[in-house]
Formats: structure tokens, C-alpha cells, sequence
């Protein structure tokens, strides 16, 4: 089974568990940061130069530390036991998708060929968004070196592409069709 659908089960399941409950997404974040801002516990939990008893020591003091819920520390102590951790990074950006539909926004990406992208643009864009996935959006603008123009957009599962490229493909498309 692919790593991607695994992480998108774990992260459902933890997120259910949870409920209304208890915050796992603001507690994996919590310690999600704490690996990310140390190279070496992240050298340690995830690279195989150090033995199960060590990284389970070192996981250990780092539950310990964070004092997170009860159901948190079984579900990282569980990933672990089951040779599952390396897929925590994975997990943890699906629950934070998760957790960001439960909370009625969804975040997304818009790629253009600017270094950034007109305000009055992005304004339409959220516009579209919204009355079309009912949900407000957080977008993230990146520059795309290999759009000449328009702007490529990406939000949860939908993908919109009104780039120059993609329309001259289309055209293409077209008139080969009438061969």
C-alpha cells in the first residue's frame, strides 16, 4: 500500500479519536516543531544509525517534555513500535488538511510567472474559492519559472490552470482533433 493513502488512514483515525476533545492537530504540531527546530533528534528518531532502544529513549523524554494527551503519546508511541514513524511527516500534514476542513478553510498554492502576485488578483481568486467550495482559502503565491503567464492554482483536490501554457495546449488539442 503507498505511503500516501497509510498516512491518510492514521490521520483520520488519531483525528476521530481525538474528536472534539482533544487538540491533536495543535499537539503533533507542537511536537512536529520541537523535531524541526533540532537536527539531531530528528538525526535520531529518523535516521537508522541509532538503535530502536535509543530512539525509543529519546522519544520518550521527548513525550515526557511536551507533556501531550494521553491518546497523543499512544498514537507516537504506537507509530514507533510499528516501524510506522517514518511516515509520521506525511500523517501530520494530512491531519493538519484535516484539521484545517474541520475548520471550514482550506489552504492552497498559486503558482504564476511575477515574483508576486496582484492583490486585486488574488482578491477574485478567494472570491471564486469561496462560492464555489463554501470554504474560505489560505493561498500561498510561488513563482513558477516555467509559466509564462496566467497563473496555475491548487487547492485541496482542485486544480485550475489558466496559464498560457495550458491554454496554448488546449488550442492544440483543438485543431489536431479536427484531423
Amino acid at each position: 500500500m503507498k505511503p500516501q493513502i497509510i498516512a491518510k488512514v492514521y490521520a483520520k483515525s488519531i483525528m476521530e479519536l481525538a474528536g472534539e476533545n482533544i487538540d491533536a492537530a495543535k499537539e503533533l504540531t507542537d511536537f512536529n516543531l520541537l523535531i524541526n527546530e533540532c537536527n539531531d533528534l530528528e538525526n535520531v528518531l529518523f535516521s537508522e544509525v541509532f538503535t530502536m532502544d535509543e530512539k525509543k529513549d529519546v522519544l520518550s523524554l521527548i513525550l515526557q517534555k511536551l507533556k501531550l494527551s494521553d491518546l497523543t503519546n499512544k498514537f507516537l508511541t504506537f507509530l514507533f513500535n510499528e516501524k510506522r514513524f517514518n511516515l509520521f511527516p506525511i500523517i501530520y500534514k494530512e491531519i493538519i488538511v484535516l484539521d484545517d476542513d474541520r475548520k471550514g478553510f482550506l489552504r492552497g498554492v498559486i503558482e504564476g510567472a511575477e515574483d508576486s502576485i496582484d492583490p486585486s488578483v488574488l482578491k477574485k481568486i478567494k472570491t471564486y474559492l469561496k462560492s464555489k467550495l463554501e470554504k474560505e482559502t489560505e493561498l500561498e503565491y510561488k513563482k513558477n519559472e516555467n509559466l509564462s503567464a496566467g497563473y496555475r492554482m491548487t487547492v485541496d483536490d482542485l486544480q485550475l490552470d489558466a496559464s498560457l501554457e495550458n491554454q496554448l495546449e488546449n488550442f492544440k488539442n483543438s485543431v489536431l482533433a479536427f484531423e
